[in-house]
């Protein structure tokens, strides 16, 4: 996957995800949403099948791009508890 920024401003980042499905920029809006400082985000996908997923977040005046990455560390570490519960519960 590659994120290219389209558009960054002082409270506010839209960011497109090359590469990767909508699905995923789906998992990150819902995550930006437990974020106290979102204002507003969005996921994104104009044609099913020639664009790109994109990923908008407005926030309260919090840096978009920590808010962003904040995020991406929240997410990396539900998927690492998940794979802990997947190894401590699944029988070979």
């Amino acid at each position: 996957m590659e994120v290219k920024v389209l558009k960054q401003e002082k409270d506010s980042l839209l960011v497109e995800l090359k590469g990767d499905t909508i699905g995923f920029a789906n998992l990150l809006r819902e995550e930006l949403w437990e974020n106290k400082d979102v204002d507003e985000a969005a996921s994104i996908k104009e044609h099913p099948y020639m664009s790109e997923p994109k990923v908008y977040v407005k926030t309260k005046g919090a840096s978009p791009k920590k808010v962003l990455l904040d995020t991406a560390k929240s997410l990396q570490n539900k998927v690492k508890e998940l794979e802990n519960e997947f190894k401590m519960n699944i029988k070979k």
